[in-house]
């Protein structure tokens, strides 16, 4: 089994290096492998309406799937303290590849809340941890955005340690240990619900100054129901430091969003998010509405 030890190398990040536009799209829609090119379409139209330069990949359409796989005490003790626990793998031609990922998250809509979270792991591994900003419709309507701050730690072992991790979620992460002390449960699939994501990487959108994002779109489908949950297109921006985001270049990036939002209103789906939904398949009350 393995050992939980403090690893010096995995610092704290309390800086932003990520910002993340994510609009989620409706099921429906994703029917057919044709879903996604057909609204890569509409991406590409209004990028040329913005001055937004699009990068297609060599191999935009072929499919990556994996299985996403999210755990919670009973009472979705976690998920209502603004933590998120996910398992994901990568499978090729049906069968498991490479080495699962454990992702932790603290998500806030206040950035001083996320920042001041160590979301560490105990436990000796491969470990990234990440700080972000993620940027979103509004719950109510089209052509702003709402944001979110997630900080994330993505732990990467093997299957056995893995589930070692998972039963002993509370001592792997400390970060846990003052909603431990509240009084849990013992953690398991939430909803009893496994996700298949197939995701497209499609290439990357450049808005100036060096600060370009890697794009994908993606459907999660109910393995158990094989029926799709909800779509979504998302592009992410990594840099060194905040302060050196130039205005102009994020004020065309957020123009972006919103005008996309609005050119492809017919795809999109308001008021939730991946999680979310997965949560609020359920019938015990959730607290936490992202």
């Amino acid at each position: 089994m393995p050992e939980f030890a403090d690893d010096p190398s995995n610092t704290p990040h309390d800086d932003l290096h990520y910002r993340e536009y994510k609009i989620l799209l409706r099921p429906e829609r994703f029917t057919s492998p044709q879903a996604f090119k057909d609204f890569w379409h509409v991406v590409k139209g209004v990028a040329g309406e913005n001055d937004v330069r699009i990068e297609e990949a060599e191999n935009a359409f072929v499919n990556q799937v994996r299985e996403v796989l999210f755990f919670d005490t009973p009472a979705y003790d976690l998920y209502n303290n603004h933590f998120i626990v996910r398992l994901r793998t990568l499978y090729h031609d049906g069968w498991p590849m490479g080495t699962p990922e454990l992702t932790v998250k603290f998500r806030h809509p206040e950035l001083e809340r996320a920042a001041a979270v160590d979301i560490r792991p105990a436990l000796a591994g491969e470990t990234r941890i990440k700080f972000k900003q993620e940027l979103l419709p509004l719950k109510n309507r089209l052509g702003d955005i709402r944001s979110i701050y997630s900080h994330n730690s993505v732990l990467a072992l093997p299957r056995e340690a893995m589930n070692f991790a998972l039963e002993n979620i509370t001592h792997a992460f400390p970060a846990f240990r003052e909603v431990e002390a509240k009084g849990t449960g013992p953690i398991a699939l939430v909803n009893d619900m496994a996700v298949e994501e197939v995701q497209v990487n499609v290439g990357l959108t450049h808005f100036g100054h060096h600060y370009n994002g890697k794009t994908t779109i993606a459907v999660w489908r109910s393995r158990k129901l094989e029926t799709p949950v909800c779509g979504e297109f998302a592009f992410q921006c990594k840099f060194k430091k905040s302060d050196d985001l130039h205005p102009d270049t994020l004020a065309k990036a957020d123009a972006f969003h919103k005008e996309l939002q609005m050119k492809a209103a017919d795809w999109v789906l308001l008021g939730t998010t991946k999680t979310a939904m997965v949560y609020g398949l359920g019938n015990k009350t959730v607290v936490n509405h992202e």
